[in-house]
């Protein structure tokens, strides 16, 4: 995260955009850099109905391509 380019670091300006986005429309619950001294990378919540939604969201990302996504469901056992 800190030797990013100019053209990366536009990149993740846009994926942060995508990502408010996201967090407007309810899809996403929360999202941010986690601060690993190990390295730089980050996490999100999204709330979505299938496996398929959550795939066409990291396809539709800009920063796609230069970010690799994991994804694990989660049982929510705590709602609001």
């Amino acid at each position: 995260m800190m030797d990013m380019t100019a053209e990366e670091k536009a990149i993740m300006q846009q994926h942060v955009g995508y990502w408010g986005e996201l967090l407007n429309q309810g899809i996403a619950i929360v999202f941010g850099p986690v601060m690993d001294p190990k390295g730089g990378h980050g996490v999100g919540v999204v709330s979505v109905d299938s496996e398929e939604h959550l795939k066409q969201i990291i396809a539709a990302d800009p920063a796609n391509g230069l970010n690799q996504y994991e994804y694990y469901p989660m049982r929510a056992v705590f709602k609001k």
